[in-house]
């Protein structure tokens, strides 16, 4: 059992029939993020993305959550559903959906981890970095400290509906003690001894001018894994899915028809770029 009341978890949901995927999205945002996978997967998947524990439309929990928390609670949704499921994080996500895999693996059928990292556990600078948002997002309010965060998350040349739409996501999406919980959870993780033992098949892939977490976070987690495909998705930031959706989402199909298919061979895929 998790330590957050999954009655008070809110779940947007699209498609009534195929495999379940489940959608994890990034410590400054919310199911919104999820808009066009929800939109071009589910006539094949029964795609679900929740606004985590403390976030948007979800309840605030009773207490701190850890990354065992975060990733037991997303276990709780997949049981909810019955069965399993093929698991999508984009960044914090990306690291709860490692954590699930490796605490629950008879739970996840594969994992898509876009513009992710080890945890920010890696580096004590990264670390202590992580931990001051909190405290920057109480100063600030969620309004300015979202003004200030999100136009780091796409690429330099994005289109200015897009910096709007990421802005106003994350102003409607964070506040505390929500986001302290997660900035500290994330503080707290360091994945990289523990890569090797994930036995779902992985897709790593990241915008080649992510800003945030970078290409050599994704290459860390690709080389870790022993069952990944490792794709660069030009002209894409740190929301990789939300900038470049089509591209992303032809990945991630790809990667969904073959994990999905027994006659499909298993080896590790040579690194492309896309």
């Amino acid at each position: 059992m998790s330590a957050y009341d999954l009655s008070g978890l809110h779940l947007e949901r699209a498609g009534d029939s195929g495999p379940l995927l489940l959608c994890l999205h990034g410590i400054g945002s919310s199911s919104a993020a999820f808009a066009p996978q929800l939109a071009a997967l589910s006539d094949m998947f029964r795609v679900v993305a929740w606004d985590a524990p403390g976030y948007a439309e979800s309840a605030d929990p009773d207490g701190p959550l850890s990354m065992d928390d975060y990733a037991d609670t997303a276990a709780e949704v997949i049981r909810a559903y019955g069965g399993s499921a093929h698991v999508l994080g984009v960044s914090w996500g990306g690291v709860i959906a490692l954590r699930l895999a490796l605490r629950h693996p008879g739970l996840v059928d594969s994992l898509m981890v876009l513009d992710s990292t080890s945890g920010s556990g890696t580096d004590p600078e990264k670390a202590a970095g992580m931990r001051a948002r909190a405290a920057e997002l109480a100063r600030l309010g969620p309004d300015a400290f979202a003004a200030a965060r999100a136009p780091r998350l796409v690429s330099p040349d994005a289109p200015a509906d897009l910096v709007e739409r990421v802005t106003a996501t994350m102003a409607a999406s964070v506040r505390l003690p929500g986001y302290a919980h997660a900035a500290e959870a994330m503080a707290a993780t360091d994945l990289r001894g523990e890569l090797h033992r994930v036995t779902a098949p992985t897709l790593v892939l990241c915008g080649d001018q992510d800003r945030v977490t970078g290409p050599d976070s994704s290459q860390v987690l690709a080389g870790g894994l022993h069952r990944t495909a490792y794709v660069i998705v030009k002209d894409a930031g740190h929301l990789a899915n939300q900038e470049q959706p089509e591209r992303v989402n032809a990945w991630l199909l790809s990667h969904l028809h073959i994990a999905t298919d027994p006659r499909t061979p298993d080896p590790r895929t040579p690194r492309t770029k896309g």
